[in-house]
């Protein structure tokens, strides 16, 4: 399994998402830069966290015209695995593929916390390792955070199963709409999250709950290809 690890002027947590894709997954993983047109020879694909561009005008407005989207959007088209962690949440909103926004946290304070999760949908690619209803542990660092949809479009995703994972123990750091943490988009391969599981892939770290994305991966992308070559 091959991933690729995109870098925009402003990423600093692209070399945590490469350890832990190695650590977790025992998969070879690329940092690609944002002029990188194509993306056809990867199988997951990370957005990681971090400040691209300096945030300038709203957070991901402007990495989302690199390239590198182009090709990004590629990829999910043909059913690659995609997966943006804060500020690549952001930059796949921006860009369209997943809905929603995400705003200034409602404290207008940046949060950077060990926070509860609760898996909401243990039946996606990204989440199959967990078990439904289940809390976990896995760190925030974001003062743009407050992801928001209006009432139409959170009836849909309600309906659609596509919320992953919501802030738990009535306890939300930024205000997003339903205590939501992390979507996927309809067809179930890019997951968006603000969280960042790639820091905490080991009880050194203060938790090992968030492994358990990169392990679903490796897991969903195994048994896609053994039925493909049954």
């Amino acid at each position: 399994m091959r991933t690729a690890v995109v870098q925009f002027p402003g990423s600093n947590c692209d070399e945590d998402a490469v350890k832990a894709v190695v650590s977790v997954m025992g998969a070879s993983a690329e940092l690609v830069w944002h002029t990188t047109a194509d993306l056809s020879a990867y199988d997951l694909i990370v957005i990681p966290g971090g400040f691209s561009y300096g945030d300038y005008l709203r957070s991901g407005a402007i990495a989302r015209f690199s390239p590198v989207m182009a090709a990004v959007s590629a990829a999910a088209a043909r059913g690659q695995y995609v997966l943006g962690i804060c500020n690549g949440f952001q930059i796949l909103t921006e860009a369209g593929l997943l809905p929603g926004a995400l705003r200034r946290n409602e404290s207008l304070q940046y949060r950077c916390e060990l926070v509860d999760l609760k898996v909401e949908n243990a039946n996606t690619a990204f989440s199959r390792d967990y078990v439904a209803g289940e809390t976990v542990r896995i760190p925030i660092a974001h003062g743009d955070g407050n992801y928001y949809v209006d009432e139409a479009q959170l009836a849909g995703m309600e309906a659609r199963r596509q919320i992953v994972f919501r802030y738990a123990s009535e306890y939300n750091p930024n205000g997003s709409v339903a205590d939501i943490a992390g979507v996927v988009n309809e067809s179930g391969n890019v997951l968006g999250m603000m969280p960042h599981p790639e820091r905490a892939v080991h009880a050194l770290l203060g938790s090992a709950d968030g492994a358990r994305v990169f392990s679903s991966i490796l897991t969903s992308w195994r048994d896609a290809h053994e039925h493909v070559n049954a």
